[in-house]
């Protein structure tokens, strides 16, 4: 299937033949690892079986495909194109380096922090090296910040040269095994005005203890999405990232792009999915014809090949906004929620179309609709994104309506 074929226009020429790399390792060496059995207890694959294949991409060159030599940034509609072609295996982003959340993190190093701030912990994320944790959430019967981030209860005080970070966090997800963290904390000092900061940290820390690593509907992370505490941290101020204070402002840096690369990744899936739901369709045969020749399920594939091409578009919309300079937060928030829902309707309908092959392991099925619908809650629910959007609607009329 080609993808964003209608908006190859926008995309260099160096993007479209890393693309077709991409594609062709993921198809040839990484989908056959699907069934490797280096697995941790939750199903998530070990580090040792990223690194392996890590290796490989390493070797074929499209190992962290969406940052140049140069260390620059592909535009994220070029982003786009190579990072669905990423996600054609679930295990496709690890093998290749794009996975959340350390694409994510290596946009926002890259554009926050300082020189020496990314020799130290951005070079060995682009490298393949090390992965990274982003934390962030915040334990609900804490009662801390989950959807809305002013609810930060992690705190961070100065002590001489040095920041001092206690508090609970929860879904952060690659925190086990993971070499540089990204820590967000709530400031009362003076000249944060309130606000909150960020801390780059080297990890494992002997003032962060994993208190739980829960089973999730998902498992394509390393890691998993642990639950710990962070007791007396000490960081030294050089290794605060941006300006004190600014972090909820830095977060929405990283969002929109890390929101829309979810995207990204999870359409590669569905449209694998997809394929593999079409290819059992056009070879079963059940009361004396084609699955596929049954109109029940071939309208559901037909309402798959709909969706994808919605989807594609809805992310090359936001992609180009993102590309102009904007944070494109409204825009992500409306593209996440279509894409979301659209491609859990795509995994839905290929599980059925399959039946009960669809819902083992014996394909990639069943594990794309557990992934796509735990993506309807990361990165903001649906609901959370709709209402933020009801109330841009709001202000708006209001608006429209003081004027008259």
């Amino acid at each position: 299937m080609t993808v964003l074929q209608t908006n190859a226009g926008a995309i260099s020429d160096y993007a479209l033949d890393m693309g077709a790399k991409v594609e062709a390792f993921v198809r040839e060496v990484v989908v056959p690892y699907e069934k490797d059995t280096r697995r941790d207890h939750h199903g998530a694959p070990t580090d040792e079986l990223v690194m392996e294949m890590r290796e490989k991409a390493r070797a074929a060159g499209v190992l962290t495909p969406h940052i140049r030599d140069d260390g620059s940034h592909l535009t994220q509609r070029e982003t786009a194109y190579v990072l669905i072609k990423s996600g054609l295996s679930t295990l496709g982003p690890l093998a290749c380096n794009t996975f959340a959340p350390d694409e994510g993190n290596m946009y926002l190093i890259g554009h926050v922090g300082s020189p020496e701030l990314k020799e130290r912990f951005l070079a060995p994320l682009v490298s393949g090296e090390a992965r990274s944790a982003f934390f962030m959430t915040e334990p609900a019967e804490w009662g801390g910040a989950g959807s809305d981030p002013s609810m930060m209860k992690t705190t961070c005080r100065k002590d001489g040269n040095h920041w001092v970070v206690s508090g609970r966090k929860t879904f952060i997800t690659g925190a086990k095994g993971a070499k540089v963290g990204i820590v967000m904390a709530a400031s009362a000092e003076e000249d944060t005005k309130g606000g909150a900061c960020m801390f780059l940290v080297d990890l494992p820390d002997d003032a962060i203890r994993i208190d739980e690593i829960p089973n999730t509907i998902d498992n394509s992370m390393p890691g998993g999405h642990a639950t710990l505490t962070i007791d007396e941290m000490r960081i030294p101020a050089d290794q605060m990232l941006g300006e004190p204070g600014e972090g909820f402002k830095y977060a929405q840096v990283r969002l929109s792009p890390a929101r829309l690369s979810h995207c990204m990744r999870w359409l590669g899936a569905c449209i694998r999915a997809h394929e593999i739901a079409t290819d059992y369709a056009c070879r079963r045969e059940a009361f004396g014809k084609l699955l596929i020749d049954h109109e029940g399920v071939g309208f559901m594939l037909a309402e798959n090949k709909i969706l994808i091409e919605q989807c594609e578009l809805m992310i090359d919309w936001c992609a180009a906004v993102l590309d102009t300079g904007s944070l494109g937060t409204v825009e992500s928030s409306m593209t996440k929620v279509s894409v979301s829902e659209a491609m859990m309707k795509i995994a839905d309908n290929c599980v059925q179309v399959m039946g009960g092959t669809g819902v083992t392991d014996r394909t990639i099925v069943e594990q794309v609709f557990r992934e796509v619908r735990a993506f309807r809650i990361y990165d903001g629910p649906t609901e959370v994104h709709k209402w933020s959007l009801a109330k841009k609607i709001k202000r708006e009329w209001k608006k429209a309506n003081e004027a008259s």
